[in-house]
């Protein structure tokens, strides 16, 4: 797992790069392959911004989020590439059985 955080805008603090690191690190649990992920930080006036850019093996995810405290959009950002992820996976299971039924079930006559 590669974790990289970048800041713009705004010091960068051990409390701060300690908890985005933490949260897409629980992110590896979801995904099969090692994942890299480049995190990025900035601050505009009072407006915190989060993106974040995974990719494992083949798949890629990005997402981004504003609010007015960092701590909420990391948390947001988080929430949006958990619900990605699971959408991947729910489609892949979905096509799987449905390929899986083509091949077991003998196709019937209409009437």
């Amino acid at each position: 797992m590669n974790i990289s955080i970048t800041f713009r805008q705004m010091d960068a603090t051990e409390a701060v790069k300690g908890y985005a690191t933490e949260k897409v690190s629980k992110l590896q649990k979801f995904l099969r392959q090692p994942l890299h992920g480049q995190v990025t930080l900035s601050c505009e006036k009072r407006v915190h911004s989060a993106e974040v850019d995974l990719h494992a093996g083949g798949q890629h995810y990005h997402a981004h989020e504003a609010t007015e405290d960092m701590y909420a959009s990391i948390d947001k950002v988080i929430d949006k590439l958990e619900r990605q992820i699971r959408e991947v996976h729910t489609l892949h299971k979905k096509k799987g059985a449905d390929r899986a039924s083509d091949h077991l079930l003998p196709d019937e006559p209409e009437e």
